[in-house]
């Protein structure tokens, strides 16, 4: 039996932060129902690579969901969802705050036809607060909460990643977030309202930039590769050209790194036994490694570093995750049937329990490919759906 069996969840959000949360939770084996509107579908079918016309991010994004197409603002779309609602454990939706209240089936409505639905409102900045009604997306969470801020180099401007990187540490968290109110629920019978601003979790990872601002007002620089809090920790250029990166993040390793590369004597400096220490000595201690790995192929630098028990890893493109042993042994990425393509790859689910990693059972559906089916499930007749049908209400 899959973890999360018996939990059922729909996914009312789009692009991207509640549908990669919808993701993480069928992928534990809840029964997922996605809701898209009929004439205007997820965004994210639109977005990046696409083969014979189909979007390949959705193929990973709306797996392990069925698909209806409801159009919530209408009499009859409203009706429809407060009848999925009552046999619902989670909702997930990112509408803006008030949209849902306007359509008459707002959190104290839903809570009213089930007292035990778990509601997650995921919004770039949240229902409350003076900019709880501004659109916002991912990116505006990458700048507000100082992660653009502090990333890129010293004298170049603040730096976005080129992915959705707030998105997907949302979505873990409102994953996170649904799973405590279901137990939470479970103990006292009660569902309740989970608000989640993208921002806060993509600030939580930012390490303690507020309490030392608090404390010390200390602001982070841009350092580039370097970090503020240990070194060395960058990336280097082999003899073969090839990048890998070094990471010393504990003591005993930064030792081992030296040692390795023929700098030993400076573990004997008395800066050298602090991350904070060896940071403010990035300069020297780069120049070691940098010029030891220089004259080194990959090869032998990777082998040198197992040997002495110290950590690097290669700099990889998507081509060097495709060829590596150790990410196929894990079974990190994933080959599942396609309803288009025959077999297809993408990454599996997160993690493993018992030694054993849950499997996709399909990948994303086309727009309304359930709506029928999950209609006869909640009551409705064909004549009835038919109409809704007709009207564009439903697709």
């Amino acid at each position: 039996m899959s973890t999360l069996s018996g939990i059922r969840v729909v996914d009312a959000s789009t692009l991207f932060a509640g549908p990669l949360a919808a993701m993480h939770l069928g992928d534990l084996g809840a029964a997922v129902i996605k809701i898209e509107h009929p004439k205007k579908p997820d965004p994210s079918r639109g977005h990046g690579p696409e083969k014979n016309g189909s979007n390949l991010w959705w193929k990973t994004l709306g797996r392990n969901k069925r698909n209806i197409a409801v159009d919530l603002s209408s009499d009859r779309g409203a009706e429809l969802f407060l009848r999925l609602m009552q046999n619902t454990d989670i909702l997930i939706e990112n509408f803006r705050p008030g949209v849902l209240e306007k359509w008459g089936i707002g959190p104290e409505v839903l809570l009213s036809a089930n007292p035990k639905l778990v509601i997650v409102r995921i919004t770039a900045f949240g229902q409350v607060g003076p900019y709880a009604s501004r659109p916002g997306f991912g990116t505006l969470a990458e700048a507000m909460s100082g992660f653009a801020a502090v990333t890129g180099e010293p004298n170049g401007p603040p730096t976005l990643p080129p992915f959705g990187l707030a998105d997907g540490i949302a979505a873990i968290a409102a994953a996170f977030a649904a799973l405590a109110a279901i137990i939470g629920r479970n103990s006292s019978g009660v569902g309740g309202v989970v608000d989640l601003a993208i921002y806060e979790p993509m600030m939580m990872m930012m390490g303690a930039q507020i309490t030392a601002f608090d404390q010390l007002g200390f602001v982070q620089p841009r350092t580039g590769n370097r970090s503020n809090n240990n070194a060395p920790r960058n990336i280097y250029l082999t003899l073969d050209k090839k990048w890998v990166a070094v990471s010393t993040s504990s003591q005993s390793i930064a030792e081992r790194v030296l040692e390795l590369v023929g700098s030993g004597h400076l573990v004997a400096e008395p800066w050298f036994s602090s991350g904070k220490g060896r940071a403010e000595h990035a300069e020297i201690l780069d120049e070691a490694v940098s010029e030891w790995i220089g004259n080194r192929p990959l090869k032998i630098v990777l082998e040198e570093f197992e040997r002495a028990q110290a950590a690097v890893a290669v700099v990889y493109d998507i081509r060097d995750i495709f060829a590596d042993d150790h990410i196929r042994a894990r079974g990190t990425i994933e080959e599942i049937d396609d309803d288009e393509f025959g077999r297809i790859k993408m990454q599996a689910p997160l993690f493993q329990i018992d030694a054993k990693r849950a499997r996709t059972s399909w990948t994303g559906r086309a727009h309304g490919a359930d709506t029928d089916s999950v209609l006869v499930e909640l009551g409705y007749e064909l004549e009835q759906i038919e109409t809704m049908r007709t009207n564009g209400e439903i697709k």
